[in-house]
């Protein structure tokens, strides 16, 4: 069995090291119709992130650097500064008792400080009223609510292009925090007129980032690992082993439990309520997870092992259940928002160390080529310090230039001053830079 890393690491422990520190930084978003971003004047990311001997405590607004909004399906939040601090366990356990489930609001922090929420939205199907309860414009659901409707399908009008939306300004994700456009299959056109934004880029090639910890204290990562736990095999695609049951009504879960009937699936398709869902497991299949949505594994941050959560997505990248963590958690379960630091602490002033490997898997894209008005730097991965972009022509001159904060993936340049010819991209790092050829023309 491989062993978990968490006590080795001590106070290195990538739970201190990976958080996105900023205390200058601030966010934007955006108004239906409007696709120019309006400052929001709250800082994004972490602001600070202090240690002690047992325990990592991270303060933040709960603010991305990606632009938030708009949610078009009436939701009248924004997201607003959360004010948080969270206290996570630098040696989390497995729960060897009956398995907690996740809740509703908060079961885990990205690493940009952005909430984790998991399927639910808040709605169910009341079986004495034979009607939708809870959530907004709906009556409360009493007593046990036996099927339970799943976010990512029945909001996914309401989610911005990053995949996320606020519960009275808690902006949150329920699921992998990858810009729907960049897809392989778009399912939402909301990154039409907004920024194809979100905390990191899926790359196919390499193993995904560290994206954040979950209330047990495990850590999260995104779509992509190595294809054996020994980190082994190459890398692969990381498999939910959940899969739409074959029910043809629902008056039995999949597992057979006889439970008050739910709705008709000619009245909501199947996939509309989580218990819609059945588990299967995939021996010696490991890139497949377990019942948690996670596996014990190898990772670029854990080399000798640890239980790791997956973002969970299927072969067109599109989300899939149950999404990053559950239905259950696999570590012991606490509320890890406090009110304060009540021990002695270190403060973590250090950034993110990113060497030549790490930059040089940020795949820069540049596009349209040939641009007119607009062209767009699209990083992928996960970008880990600021970047800095800057537009030079042919002869060297540098034209304008902008910036990629940490926890973005794009930046623009307006074209309109810009004569016909050959440009290029340059994108640096503190230590490393790459660049990128394109045309411009306006004919």
């Amino acid at each position: 069995m491989l062993l978990g890393a968490y006590a080795a690491e001590a106070q290195l422990s990538p739970a201190i090291t990976q958080w996105l520190q900023n205390t200058s930084v601030t966010g934007t978003y955006y108004a239906s119709g409007n696709s120019t971003p309006i400052a929001n004047n709250i800082l994004v990311n972490c602001q600070q992130v202090e240690y002690s001997a047992t325990s990592v405590y991270v303060s933040t607004k709960g603010v991305p650097a990606y632009a938030t909004g708009p949610f078009l399906d009436g939701n009248p939040s924004n997201a607003t500064s959360q004010n948080a601090i969270f206290k996570f366990p630098l040696t989390p356990t497995q729960n060897t008792g009956n398995p907690t489930a996740t809740g509703g609001g908060n079961i885990g922090v990205f690493i940009n400080g952005v909430a984790l929420f998991d399927y639910r939205d808040g709605v169910a199907w009341s079986t004495t009223a034979n009607a939708l309860c809870g959530g907004p414009g709906n009556p409360p659901c009493g007593g046990t609510t036996y099927w339970n409707r799943d976010a990512i399908l029945a909001e996914k009008a309401g989610f911005d292009c990053s995949k996320g939306h606020p519960a009275m300004g808690n902006y949150h994700h329920h699921q992998n925090p990858s810009a729907f456009k960049l897809d392989q299959t778009v399912i939402s056109t909301i990154c039409n007129l907004y920024d194809a934004d979100g905390l990191y880029a899926i790359d196919n090639t390499v193993h995904s980032p560290l994206i954040g910890y979950a209330y047990d204290g495990f850590p999260i990562y995104g779509a992509y690992g190595y294809a054996n736990v020994n980190g082994t095999g190459g890398i692969t695609r990381i498999k939910s082993s959940y899969q739409l049951s074959s029910i043809t009504d629902r008056t039995l879960w999949p597992d057979g439990t006889n439970v008050p009937d739910g709705p008709a699936l000619s009245a909501y398709a199947l996939g509309y309520f989580r218990e819609d869902y059945e588990y299967v497991a995939h021996t010696g299949m490991e890139d497949y997870l377990d019942v948690h949505n996670g596996r014990f594994c190898v990772t670029p941050e854990y080399p000798n092992g640890t239980y790791a959560y997956f973002a969970t997505v299927d072969a067109n990248w599109n989300s899939a259940y149950p999404y990053v963590v559950g239905p259950t958690y696999y570590g012991v379960y606490a509320n890890r928002k406090v009110t304060s630091v009540t021990e002695p602490t270190t403060v973590y002033t250090g950034a993110v160390a990113v060497d030549e490997a790490q930059f040089n898997n940020l795949k820069v894209a540049v596009y349209p080529s040939p641009a007119s008005d607009l062209v767009a730097v699209q990083v992928g991965g996960l970008v880990q310090e600021d970047l800095k972009v800057e537009l030079f022509d042919l002869a060297g001159k540098l034209v304008c230039n902008t910036q990629i904060h940490a926890g973005q993936t794009i930046a623009y340049f307006d074209l309109q001053a810009v004569y016909d010819g050959i440009y290029f991209v340059k994108v640096s790092s503190s230590n490393f830079s790459t660049s990128q050829k394109f045309i411009v023309t306006k004919e």
